[in-house]
């Protein structure tokens, strides 16, 4: 449902209805003058046009026969991510409720109070998109009213990221640039290419190709829940989070010499220098005790990744390129990178992140 305040102050919905002689979708347009009003009308309709069917499952039940459902085709991290989700929240709250009971009050009522304990609204917008998942596979398999179709979802704020300025890059620079080790390396390398920590941990030096300059994505490492297994959580590597995010990223030339220094054999992990990973936890640790040496201000690993983005729109990138860079398969990107009349190669051997002087050997 699409809910919206009109330039008059009015409000207004739209409910699909059908498809038109032309096979277009269709609508009914709903119009109230206060959002509660347009809300209580929408879900009236619904009511009326509400499928016969019923289900006797609870939604604890339900949830297990949709979750048995998609574990072919869905990744092991997805599968345990709504494991995850629903144990801590869905089910505490709605495991005992009959499907064919739930109303679009008893969903306020809990938007309500995640709001209320402090969950951003974009969590709460991912686990209330849970329930509207498997109450889609309900309909479709008992043929039920949907209580989700007409609920509003908060609405999600860009999240503050808390990022270095420049002054703090430079001094993040010199301190890698005398203190190089496998961590820093790793620092190094996420400011240089824009690099996942999922996507770091899991590199191998047969990722790395330093004649042509070019690292290859191909995996990703996280820990995910099995509370069915002995211990209660253990670590995956993985295909990347999506096809898009399997790349090839150009090595800046100011990366090749630090990365000639601790070059080991092809599965040899880059990060600890033998054929086991460190995880993403570990090194998120490591570079706080990075930043705390270097007497900076506390930031998550993740922020390398926008100052990456940042700085390259500094640079002269245009944004579809660090795009690529940042997520997009780069094959064709890394031809035109290569190129040494393209300003943006120049701008990677010349200036790249201007971190040169920071990666020279002592």
């Amino acid at each position: 449902m699409n809910l919206y305040q009109r330039k008059d102050g009015r409000f207004e919905s739209r409910i699909p209805n059908g498809k038109k002689p032309d096979g277009k979708r269709a609508f009914l347009y709903v119009l109230a003058r206060t959002k509660e009003q347009c809300i209580e009308c929408v879900q009236a309709i619904c009511q009326q046009n509400r499928p016969q069917g019923y289900c006797t499952l609870t939604i604890a039940e339900l949830f297990s026969e949709w979750h048995r459902s998609i574990l072919h085709r869905v990744k092991e991290s997805t599968a345990a991510n709504y494991t995850m989700k629903a144990d801590k929240h869905i089910l505490p709250a709605f495991g005992e409720i009959a499907v064919s009971s739930l109303t679009a009050n008893h969903i306020y009522d809990f938007i309500a109070e995640k709001q209320k304990a402090g969950f951003s609204p974009r969590y709460i917008a991912d686990i209330v998109i849970l329930m509207k998942t498997v109450f889609k596979y309900a309909v479709r398999t008992y043929q039920i009213f949907n209580p989700l179709d007409g609920i509003v979802l908060p609405k999600k704020k860009s999240p503050d990221i808390q990022l270095l300025d420049d002054a703090e890059q430079k001094t993040l620079q010199q301190y890698i640039g005398t203190h190089q080790n496998r961590s820093t390396l790793g620092t190094a390398l996420s400011m240089t290419t824009g690099l996942r920590i999922g996507e770091l941990c899991p590199l191998q030096w047969r990722d790395i190709d330093l004649e042509k300059r070019i690292l290859t994505v191909t995996k990703t490492m996280q820990r995910i829940q099995c509370p069915t297994a002995s211990s209660k959580t253990k670590l995956i590597i993985t295909d990347p989070k999506s096809e898009s995010s399997r790349r090839q990223i150009p090595i800046p030339e100011c990366m090749v010499s630090f990365l000639l220094k601790f070059k080991g054999k092809p599965n040899e992990y880059i990060l600890t220098g033998t054929e086991k990973p460190i995880e993403p936890r570990a090194m998120q640790y490591r570079f706080q005790t990075i930043l705390k040496n270097a007497k900076l201000p506390s930031v998550h690993f993740h922020a390398l990744r926008h100052i990456f983005a940042t700085n390259c729109i500094k640079l002269g990138f245009e944004r579809t390129s660090w795009a690529q860079l940042r997520r997009n398969h780069a094959e064709s990107l890394c031809s035109q990178l290569f190129r040494p009349k393209e300003r943006v190669y120049e701008a990677c051997s010349d200036g790249f992140l201007k971190v040169q002087s920071f990666l020279k050997n002592e």
